[in-house]
């Protein structure tokens, strides 16, 4: 997620050169030094003069990077976590101390579309983040696809389970859709093809119309037809209750990994 959002922003709000690259991986450190962005293995006095800070890195290991960073951290640097679960307030005494917290902080969660520009982010800023923060939040993390603004922590959890992860159980649905054809005598190319456009003129159109889905699907859906007998068996499988109890189980999940790693 980092490769694709600081890959968006470059050469388009910012130069190489703006970006500087914190990774222990070497290889990692090579392809963006390659870039013309700066590198360091760890947090060093380069950060002191970066306005805007991205922390995307995995919940394990937040806690441990924000505080090697923290020695760095200026009053008007803007910080910017891409973490899931870690909530705002834990941040905001990670950067600060319980007694005066840090609250210049935005969440935020993308998702992997956006390595080809066409991501969904949600964010939530910290009561205290002003004006001019939010404008520049929005502009870096537009560069890589649409943005929404949500309250508080739950609704960063939210959005992990609908946007974040749903990539994944689109892939899967795409993976069921293949199999499926290739089970009724198309070669695993026509499955694909016919799958991936199916569900990119599908979704392109319920973008494009002003009708909602459920509209969409019964105009689709002719009675006794073909359409109607395989969602009978999607009905029958309880597919909306699946998809429900999957993403709530998604943004509870999210809220255990507060709890272990805050």
């Amino acid at each position: 997620m980092a490769t694709a959002l600081a890959s968006g922003l470059i050469g388009k709000r910012c130069a190489a050169g703006d970006v500087h690259v914190i990774d222990p991986d070497e290889a990692t450190r090579t392809r963006w030094a390659e870039q013309g962005s700066s590198v360091a293995a760890v947090a060093d006095a380069q950060l002191s003069s970066r306005h805007v800070w991205f922390f995307a890195v995995k919940p394990q290991i937040m806690k441990a990077v924000v505080q090697q960073c923290r020695p760095f951290l200026q009053p008007d640097t803007l910080v910017i976590s891409i973490a899931a679960g870690i909530p705002g307030a834990a941040l905001s005494v990670w950067l600060g101390s319980p007694e005066q917290p840090y609250t210049r902080i935005v969440r935020c969660m993308p998702n992997t579309p956006a390595l080809i520009g066409c991501g969904m982010t949600g964010m939530y800023a910290m009561p205290d983040v002003q004006a001019p923060d939010r404008e520049l939040s929005e502009e870096l993390l537009g560069a890589v696809g649409e943005l929404a603004w949500v309250e508080g922590d739950a609704g960063i959890d939210a959005v992990t389970a609908i946007s974040g992860s749903g990539p994944a159980y689109v892939f899967l649905f795409l993976e069921a859709m293949i199999g499926a054809a290739v089970d009724l005598g198309l070669t695993a190319e026509q499955a694909r093809q016919l799958a991936l456009a199916t569900f990119n003129g599908a979704t392109q159109l319920a973008t494009l119309s002003p009708d909602s889905p459920a509209v969409l699907r019964e105009r689709v859906t002719s009675r006794g037809g073909t359409t109607a007998a395989a969602l009978d068996v999607f009905q029958d499988s309880a597919f909306k209750d699946i998809v429900a109890r999957a993403a709530g189980a998604a943004a509870r999940r999210a809220e255990e990994l507060a709890r272990e790693f805050c």
